[in-house]
């Protein structure tokens, strides 16, 4: 296999119009769509570490920006899925059938990201990429889709909330019986900060690097050693006994930093956990999400160059190519958008009382009936305090540590399958499994914060119906109409996000006056008097 160049080994003078369009807005809609992942998906990496106010959001996401496109660089097997994996490119026919799909999936999935993102709901790259593939190969060849691969997708996806929800609760219930609220105090963190902290970095280590790295040379011969002691043993529990080794190994060495620098080490524990769990998200999403915007792009690059639909499959993506996508997708990270995916996520897992946030009402009603079968046990979160700045401190350090090593191991093991799932979905899920451990639910707007997290799960499903539906029409305009179908759907595009954007920026100032009112009830009920 060889590697793309560049686009110069393109025979530009051999393409037709609508080939030479098409390549034009692959590679433009490329760096479009993996700014709006920034936007989106990639704000998440940071909720758990901003939320508990471990780093500001710049810190934040310059760290994890350097881990992204690092793990871009070290893309999985992910990136097949979009190439060849949902349909088979080569059941289309023609390759103007097979670059009408790619361009639809990125006309669709650069205004619905952006579209998501104004009003700061969480959605999932890899989602919706499956569904707008399933759409746009439907609309032109139903026998091209791979059924049986699409299911796995799904079905991994789904599982990996589970995954992550499951495993964060009993493992943020676990670490909060133990040390409660006292998660910078010595006492405790010398009877449990050892088995408790040895347990994320053993989970990160292994999780990381033999999964989420098991392509590095180093890693491979490691990987083959471990298969030579199975084969000793008769029995594959090599992994169980290095995760075992790895936790003894780290959960001593906390132990030790603990004895030696005392208060110091305390203060520090969880957070730079938090932080380390950040960047292995980042590295895993790099691998993962990040693959998945960018394959579309790349493969119009790869089909136009080999000129045939069986041979462009087998084609390597180049480095550099996922080293641009890596830190345009920082550049998204750092928009007014992604700040609002970021605020309103960690605000619907707070740990404090008032929280700016919006939900429809029917989702408000079905979590008051919810909360109705809760019991009357009290909160396990510690009260929300204030840095010296006057930011809101909606985790603390151990609940960020527990999100960020899950999510991160959830999203290393996926890519090691060569499975795209989302970061976003599995990072979401921790959020709230976690605060159900936490019994954040018990005090203050539970009702909305619980209402928005149903509100948040039902636009999931909504948007890969929308993705789906939506990718099918435009396919279905791209592939009869050609230029004319692509012209006709970006105005479509274009009107959508003008339109949605003033809608989402009238809502985020309603949700800021609804917000502080619900905090400053004397306040206002003066003003109702007066009035």
């Amino acid at each position: 296999m060889t590697y793309l160049s560049c686009l110069g080994a393109i025979d530009f003078a051999g393409l037709e119009r609508f080939q030479l369009t098409c390549l034009v807005l692959a590679v433009g809609l490329l760096l479009w769509d993996t700014v709006e992942v920034g936007r989106n998906d990639a704000a998440n990496l940071i909720n758990a570490v901003f939320g508990a106010r471990v780093l500001s959001r710049r810190k934040a996401i310059l760290i994890t920006g350097v881990a992204v496109v690092l793990g871009a660089v070290m893309s999985s097997d992910v990136i097949d899925t979009a190439r060849k994996g949902i349909f088979d490119p080569a059941g289309l026919g023609v390759i103007e059938a097979a670059l009408a799909v790619y361009v639809s999936v990125y006309i669709v999935d650069t205004v619905l990201l952006y579209s998501y993102s104004a009003f700061g709901m969480p959605v999932s790259t890899t989602a919706c990429l499956v569904f707008e593939l399933l759409g746009a190969a439907m609309a032109i060849n139903i026998a091209s889709v791979h059924w049986d691969k699409a299911g796995v997708v799904v079905a991994g996806i789904f599982f990996s909330i589970v995954l992550s929800g499951f495993a964060s609760f009993l493992i943020q219930r676990a670490a909060r019986g133990a040390i409660r609220e006292r998660c910078t105090s010595l006492a405790p963190l010398l009877l449990h900060g050892g088995w408790i902290g040895g347990g994320l970095t053993a989970g990160l280590a292994y999780f990381l690097l033999l999964k989420g790295m098991k392509n590095v040379g180093l890693i491979k011969e490691f990987k083959a050693w471990l298969s030579s002691v199975d084969e000793v043993l008769q029995a594959d529990v090599s992994g169980v006994l290095l995760l075992a080794t790895l936790w003894g190994f780290f959960a001593i060495a906390i132990h030790l930093a603990l004895v030696v620098f005392r208060k110091r080490a305390a203060k520090l524990l969880f957070p730079v956990l938090a932080v380390l769990g950040m960047i292995a998200m980042g590295f895993a999403f790099g691998q993962n999400d990040l693959a998945n915007c960018a394959s579309p792009g790349l493969s119009v690059v790869a089909l136009l160059e080999r000129g045939d639909l069986e041979e462009f499959k087998d084609v390597s993506i180049a480095g550099w190519q996922l080293l641009v996508c890596g830190l345009l997708l920082f550049v998204g990270m750092t928009t007014r958008n992604a700040e609002r995916v970021t605020k309103a996520a960690v605000s619907a897992g707070s740990m404090g009382d008032h929280v700016a946030l919006w939900a429809p009402n029917w989702c408000v009603r079905l979590a008051n009936y919810v909360l109705r079968f809760r019991g009357r046990e009290p909160s396990l979160a510690p009260r929300a305090g204030i840095t010296p700045a006057g930011k809101t401190m909606h985790y603390d350090a151990l609940r960020a540590s527990v999100i960020t090593a899950v999510s991160a191991s959830v999203i290393a093991t996926a890519s090691s399958l060569g499975l795209p799932v989302s970061t976003t979905y599995v990072a979401f899920a921790a959020v709230v499994a976690t605060g159900v451990a936490d019994r954040i639910y018990q005090r203050g707007d539970a009702a909305l914060k619980l209402g928005r997290s149903i509100w948040v799960v039902t636009s999931w499903v909504l948007s890969a119906i929308i993705a789906a539906a939506a990718t099918f029409l435009v396919a279905l305009a791209v592939s009869r109409l050609q230029i004319w179908g692509i012209a006709g759907c970006l105005v479509v595009n274009l009107a959508v996000r003008h339109t949605l954007k003033k809608r989402a920026d009238e809502q985020a100032r309603r949700v800021e006056e609804e917000a502080y009112e619900r905090s400053h009830p004397d306040e206002f009920a003066l003003e109702r008097e007066d009035e």
